[in-house]
């Protein structure tokens, strides 16, 4: 570790931020200079202060941190194993399964770029799912079955201290292995983005706790992929196919029916499949029978398939509050009439109760994902032509309501009101169905002539 004698430190330099004042400390260590902020002048100076006393007494500072040598973080002392699962451990009960899963996943890869070499005997797969299911698993390490925490012993004694962070090449390594897939192609725009979402949550709480200096990732544009947030019109769905998928849906011998309501209600409402399957029968409020009017469908809760390792209820949903939304806020969705006959058709015949699941599986309990989108990609198969079935349309479940949402603006529904029934921001709205919104071009080039006209008409 290079340290030096030739350092120098100025007078404290008062500056005022966006909300208060703030007092700066400036030195330089080798030539290289250093500030840190500090909220009062009284934290300014004794940090001061101490920087004076280890020039005088001829204490050597680390020429890569600036500080002198008592005042170096822990980084040496703390192993990147160990500190990984504090982290997941601290993570743990305030994020979501979702977020659980993908910081164990984040974590995993980062250890095994560390990691001096592989443990003798042990295939890789193994060593990431120990890393990924148990080790990083706040829920499942302590009942890790023995061979598993073998691994995990071998891991954490080949891992190396959180001071290899301060490597430049070690950083680029990892970062190296976070973009790129096991057969060596590169990971796709949005995973890359999800794991430096991660890895700067991790530094940033290395930080939090003494044990780094300073963020280690490089920062500035091009460090992170873009990804691609518009949506793909192929994706789309036309009235045609939608209506053929539906009707081959509703004649399936077994639960037939029960999907084809559940479908049609992703269809006609742009709700998300873990939204769905998170109703109940009271949440749809519908005119009296016989009338063809709208309803309302009141979306109050999602609960996406995880995995019952990640949740806290051990089952494979998470039971979650809406999307972008506080806790207990709900969201008012437009029923249509064609769709309330539908679904009180499927409540008679399920005989389902105001409190029941409005979606439930053939037993009971959550729709599962497997179930719809084994239903779905077969009906794609028997439905869409060859050539159809290969391209995009409708591809993913999700699909249905990228095509409602498009639907609404491309009928002239205002954004404000689209994203309000979406559950989502207008910004987002505009980002991701730019490149669908279609159909209005000739009332758009109407209006332009109309202002046109008037500007001439002033002009003269």
């Amino acid at each position: 570790m290079d340290t030096t004698f030739d350092v120098r430190v100025w007078q404290i330099e008062r500056g005022s931020g966006h909300q208060r004042e703030s007092y700066g400390v400036r030195w330089s260590v080798a030539g290289k200079r250093h500030r840190k902020s500090f909220q009062t002048f009284a934290l300014a100076d004794g940090f001061r202060a101490e920087l004076v006393t280890a020039t005088h007494v001829g204490e050597p500072f680390n020429v890569s941190t600036g500080l002198p040598e008592r005042h170096e973080p822990r980084a040496s002392l703390v192993g990147w194993y160990d500190f990984a699962i504090e982290f997941a451990d601290a993570q743990w009960p305030r994020v979501s399964a979702n977020h659980r899963r993908n910081t164990a996943r984040t974590l995993m890869i980062v250890t095994t770029a560390l990691m001096d070499r592989d443990p003798p005997g042990v295939p890789s797969c193994r060593v990431r799912t120990s890393l990924d299911n148990w080790a990083f698993n706040t829920g499942r390490r302590d009942g890790a079955p023995e061979d598993v925490a073998a691994v995990l012993g071998w891991v954490r004694r080949h891992t190396p201290a959180m001071d290899t962070w301060t490597d430049p090449l070690v950083v680029q390594d990892v970062l190296l292995v976070l973009g790129t897939l096991l057969d060596g192609r590169r990971a796709a725009a949005s995973s890359v983005k999800r794991h430096r979402r991660i890895l700067n949550l991790v530094m940033r709480y290395a930080i939090s706790r003494g044990i780094l200096v300073s963020d280690p990732l490089p920062k500035g544009r091009g460090q992170v992929p873009r990804t691609g947030g518009a949506i793909d019109r192929r994706h789309l769905l036309n009235a045609e196919q939608m209506a053929e998928l539906l009707d081959w849906i509703r004649d399936r011998p077994r639960g037939g029916r029960r999907l084809h309501a559940f479908f049609a209600t992703l269809y006609s409402t742009g709700l998300r499949p873990e939204e769905a399957v998170a109703l109940r029968v009271s949440d749809v409020v519908a005119p009296g029978p016989g009338e063809s009017q709208w309803a309302e469908i009141v979306v109050h809760a999602a609960e996406p398939e995880i995995g019952r390792t990640w949740t806290d209820s051990g089952t494979r949903h998470d039971q979650r509050h809406l999307k972008g939304r506080a806790e207990g806020e709900t969201r008012i969705v437009p029923c249509p009439p064609g769709l309330i006959r539908i679904l009180r058709a499927h409540i008679q015949e399920s005989r389902l109760r105001p409190g029941d699941r409005l979606f439930s599986g053939e037993r009971g309990g959550v729709l599962a994902g497997s179930v719809y989108r084994r239903t779905w990609g077969h009906a794609r198969s028997e439905i869409l032509p060859p050539h159809v079935y290969a391209s995009p349309t409708g591809r993913r479940v999700y699909d249905l309501r990228h095509t409602q949402l498009t639907t609404w603006l491309n009928n002239g529904i205002p954004p404000a009101q689209v994203a309000e029934w979406a559950g989502t921001s207008v910004a987002m709205l505009f980002a991701a169905y730019a490149q669908c919104i279609s159909g209005q071009e000739q009332g758009l080039r109407q209006r332009l002539d109309e202002m046109q006209d008037i500007s001439a008409g002033l002009a003269a």
